[in-house]
């Protein structure tokens, strides 16, 4: 079940520069239980800094409502000489988080000396201010990822964002806009007009591993039952299986998955990827999930972007298994392979096209 549907903080940090703001009085009216404690500071003290293993609870119960100057923030494609990837732009309205507890999230391991609070940013003018800056004087494409720091959906019955951006990048050629989520949260996509410009993408692994790595988000036939109606709406979507993960039963599991999704819906695009965590997030999993698979002896390949990954010999095979599954069901979807290195590209040369993965449009 998705449980961001059902996020109530209790409680509510409210920086006294937007505390009159209407959208900030809208926030409160949603949360009419939640204790509400003004802030001079958007910083919090240490001594609100809250244990590693609360971080990681699947409804973060700490909202903090103000502004930030830091909506757009630019990544280069560079993770050193031997891990493949693109630029493009980040897009963050809703930053510290999301209600969601992902075991191997990078967000919940770099926060873990910080409170679990999730930040609504209101000054959404200077959102689109950056956003155009960005892309004006430019005429090759520009990609606004919004899913690499937040999950694009799980709150936007709260946020309404979506709403405010989809349209905007309707009136740009060469800018395109990169939902990505877990979330089955698109009641607000179904009111706005589609357009080219604008890509939704579900972030889908076996329901085993959903289970027991990725507390809180949607099942995945919750996913792929919302990208099948957002795909009749007439958005373009894309499947991203990423972080794949060996257990005893993979095969099994992810043959599963590519069978649900593959008759049910028509993706213009699949990235593959495998998990890789920083050598410390893996006893920040053991200490917060009893069900993890991770351990230094399983991930054993460190790359130039400092990440323990499975041994090469394990990817290929992985990759190599889910691409004839899914070209069983379709021959035509492109497929590629998400921060992966060089030999396992070259590997898979004549198998994943290294221009059409899941942040670039084409």
């Amino acid at each position: 079940m998705d449980a961001a549907r059902l996020y109530k903080p209790d409680n509510i940090l409210l920086w006294r520069n937007v505390a009159v703001h209407p959208e900030a009085q809208r926030l409160l009216t949603l949360f009419p239980d939640a204790q509400v404690e003004i802030i001079e500071k958007q910083k919090l003290s240490a001594s609100s800094i809250r244990s590693t293993s609360e971080f990681t609870l699947p409804n973060k119960k700490v909202l903090m409502i103000g502004e930030t100057q830091s909506f757009v923030n630019h990544f280069s494609g560079g993770l050193g000489s031997s891990v493949h990837c693109c630029p493009y732009y980040k897009l963050v309205p809703v930053s510290n988080g999301c209600p969601y507890a992902c075991s191997y999230c990078y967000l919940a391991y770099i926060y873990r000396h910080y409170s679990p609070f999730i930040k609504i940013n209101l000054n959404t003018d200077t959102m689109f201010k950056q956003i155009r800056k960005a892309f004006t004087n430019t005429n090759h494409r520009t990609h606004f990822n919004m899913g690499e720091m937040l999950d694009s959906l799980a709150l936007d019955h709260i946020t309404n964002i979506t709403p405010m951006v989809i349209p905007f990048f309707q009136d740009f050629s060469h800018a395109y806009l990169m939902l990505l989520t877990k979330s089955a949260n698109i009641q607000n996509l179904l009111t706005v007009d589609p357009h080219p410009q604008v890509v939704l993408s579900w972030s889908l692994n076996s329901q085993t591993m959903i289970d027991s790595h990725e507390h809180g988000t949607a099942s995945l036939k919750e996913r792929i039952q919302a990208a099948q109606t957002c795909q009749r709406h007439g958005y373009r979507i894309r499947y991203r299986i990423d972080p794949g993960i060996l257990y005893p039963d993979w095969k099994s599991g992810y043959s599963k998955l590519i069978e649900l999704a593959l008759t049910t819906t028509q993706p213009e695009n699949i990235t593959l990827g495998m998990v890789r965590l920083l050598p410390g997030h893996i006893p920040f999993i053991q200490n917060t999930c009893p069900n993890h698979v991770f351990s230094k002896n399983v991930l054993t390949e460190k790359a130039s972007d400092g990440k323990l990954r499975f041994p090469v010999s394990q990817r290929i095979e992985f990759y190599q298994f889910l691409i004839d599954t899914i070209r069983s069901f379709n021959t035509k979807v492109s497929i590629s392979l998400c921060r992966e290195t060089h030999t396992v590209w070259k590997a898979l040369q004549s198998r994943a096209t290294h221009s059409q993965c899941n942040c670039l449009t084409w």
